[in-house]
């Protein structure tokens, strides 16, 4: 049976965010507990890394992000009464201060390849491109002449090439971004864009 992540060498340092190379992170669209809609997120060891877990009944615009053992590392907050779909990132369970704010891209006309702008104090730090729906997007750095800096693609399996469904994905991060931080992104592009 194929498993839900890669069982071979780790190409990163034991830490995360001090590793040298890219971090290739397994996501699943699915929370280790029962009646609980969320996110389990595995390093290239299949270690849990990040989990997300929202019971299913509860409103979806408080999402906390943790650690394996469960400690908050980020909060995510819809904005409330903004004018379109705005997220706020926050130091671990805080509702003051954001570290970033995110904002849908609603003018398809002009920018059709751009789905969201992640800013800091009114300054755009980067631009996410592609199709969230298809697993597909890059999260660009605005400050480096728009430099990838982590990307979402879709997981084949080892053998075979099988791909898994939309549940199962790849988030591939560059050494210039904190994997906290893409996730954050990442479990913010599932709520602008999610099927209900």
């Amino acid at each position: 049976m194929t498993k839900v992540y890669p069982k071979f060498p780790n190409t990163c340092e034991e830490s995360l965010c001090d590793s040298k190379a890219a971090v290739v992170l397994t996501v699943w669209k699915k929370s280790l507990l029962f009646n609980c809609d969320g996110f389990t997120v595995y390093n290239s060891n299949g270690d849990l890394v990040f989990r997300v877990d929202n019971y299913m009944n509860s409103p979806k615009d408080n999402i906390v992000l943790m650690d394996a053992s469960g400690l908050p590392l980020l909060s995510i907050r819809r904005k409330k009464l903004s004018l379109g779909d705005c997220w706020m990132v926050c130091d671990g369970e805080t509702e003051r201060d954001p570290i970033f704010t995110a904002r849908k891209n609603v003018n398809i006309i002009t920018n059709r390849r751009s789905l969201a702008w992640i800013s800091s104090k009114k300054t755009v730090l980067y631009e996410v491109e592609g199709s969230y729906s298809q697993r597909s997007c890059k999260i660009l750095d605005e400050r480096r002449n728009k430099k990838k800096t982590a990307e979402i693609k879709r997981k084949e399996a080892m053998v075979g090439g099988v791909a898994f469904g939309k549940d199962i994905f790849k988030l591939v991060v560059e050494p210039e971004m904190d994997p906290r931080v893409a996730m954050a992104f990442t479990i913010i592009l599932d709520q602008m864009f999610r099927s209900y």
